[in-house]
């Protein structure tokens, strides 16, 4: 009876929260603003951009990262694939490329220094044979669907005076998985680094995706480059921290048909790969136990509510009108949540028919959450791209000597 009062209370709150998110849906959508291939762009006086890719091991995927690039209408760039110890054929084929087309070069890795994550040191191995005055980093397996991305990013970061500016991707998705959980995963990500958190200066929120960031070389040497985090994971994160304690102009924006992202490929690589990002986005216990809360009491309780109160209810005549009514709380909870899901998948273009799978996509959250929390146990260790580092030590390390 006591736990079947809990959980229609907390079901009601549920309800309420979800129900004042349709207003906050259509302030987004009346005031959303995204970057385009019709954005203005490039601009007269063109500074050479240097756009740096960390590759290991992606003969599937440097090729076609590569002409995606070279396709750009921007007038001045290079470059330059930071080739990280690759036993695979990424090397041949940017050499191959190369020989191609003069803007196309390739630097290569041996060896790992001590107290390095491996994208840190390859960016800051690029970025110091790098001739640009502005530094973009991008993932190999990022396409630019747009021949404008360069130009319209670059005017864009000149319009609103940014140091770094980090463009959203496009989620490219091909099985049923992909579909369920990404945008759950993405959600909680926005949740905390919403765009309008992050562009303002006086809010503390800090966020940057890897997959675009156009910053200042100038910026970038001032806040040490990749040497003052060169330990940390979600290098794109830290270096968003330190743009804004430094006091410099950070900007989000989302990105409109510009250039598209498959971050995983099966539910194994995305529960372990979002485990590293909520790892590297949130770094304390505390942050991590807010969103995994927020997944089980926003998205799953109004469920369990329902399942509970409607199975004690018609099981029993005792206490029937309080089981009853949990269960009617529940279920009008959930419905409620659908019905913002729908919204909310239509707007950042997932598949809107799948937000009854919401549920499914919250349980894959709360496991990539959980993970994360162990990587914060001492001696916990992150393997990535075959290489396995030590969370804990070099984490704090880097932290300390930042």
């Amino acid at each position: 009876m006591t736990a079947a009062i809990i959980l229609t209370a907390f079901s009601c709150a549920v309800f309420l929260i979800w129900s004042s998110r349709h207003l906050l849906i259509s302030r987004e959508q009346r005031g959303q603003f995204s970057l385009s291939g019709d954005s203005p762009g490039p601009p007269p006086d063109a500074k050479m951009i240097s756009v740096l890719i960390a590759a290991k091991d992606e003969a599937d995927n440097i090729e076609a990262c590569v002409r995606s690039l070279l396709k750009q209408d921007y007038p001045n760039f290079e470059v330059i694939v930071c080739n990280d110890r690759s036993s695979d054929e990424t090397p041949r084929i940017v050499e191959r490329l190369a020989a191609e087309d003069s803007r196309v070069r390739l630097v290569n890795i041996d060896s790992l220094p001590p107290g390095w994550y491996g994208k840190n040191h390859a960016i800051a191995t690029g970025a110091a044979a790098a001739g640009g005055e502005w530094i973009c980093t991008t993932d190999a397996d990022c396409r630019q669907v747009s021949t404008r991305t360069l130009s319209v990013a670059m005017q864009h970061a000149l319009d609103t005076r940014a140091d770094l500016l980090s463009v959203l991707p496009a989620l490219e998705t091909h099985s049923l998985i992909e579909d369920i959980v990404q945008p759950v995963c993405g959600g909680v990500m926005m949740i905390w680094f919403s765009p309008d958190k992050v562009n303002n200066p006086r809010r503390p929120a800090a966020y940057a995706n890897g997959a675009f960031i156009l910053i200042r070389r100038s910026s970038y040497e001032a806040i040490g480059t990749h040497a003052a985090i060169k330990g940390l994971m979600m290098e794109d994160m830290h270096l968003a921290r330190r743009i804004k304690r430094a006091g410099m102009n950070l900007r989000v924006v989302r990105g409109k048909g510009l250039y598209t992202v498959r971050m995983y490929t099966s539910l194994k690589q995305t529960i372990q790969g979002w485990s590293r990002i909520f790892f590297g986005a949130f770094r304390t216990f505390g942050g991590l136990a807010a969103s995994l809360t927020l997944l089980l009491v926003m998205g799953l309780l109004p469920y369990a509510a329902a399942a509970v109160g409607f199975a004690l209810a018609f099981g029993s005549a005792e206490a029937r009108s309080s089981y009853l009514a949990c269960g009617i709380a529940g279920l009008a909870a959930a419905i409620m949540q659908l019905s913002i899901i729908y919204r909310f998948y239509k707007l950042m273009g997932a598949r809107k028919n799948l937000a009854w799978t919401y549920p499914l996509g919250c349980i894959a959250a709360a496991i990539a959450v959980t993970i994360a929390m162990t990587k914060l146990l001492p001696g916990a260790k992150l393997t990535w791209r075959g290489t396995s580092y030590k969370a804990d030590q070099i984490d704090s390390a880097s932290e300390r000597a930042s």
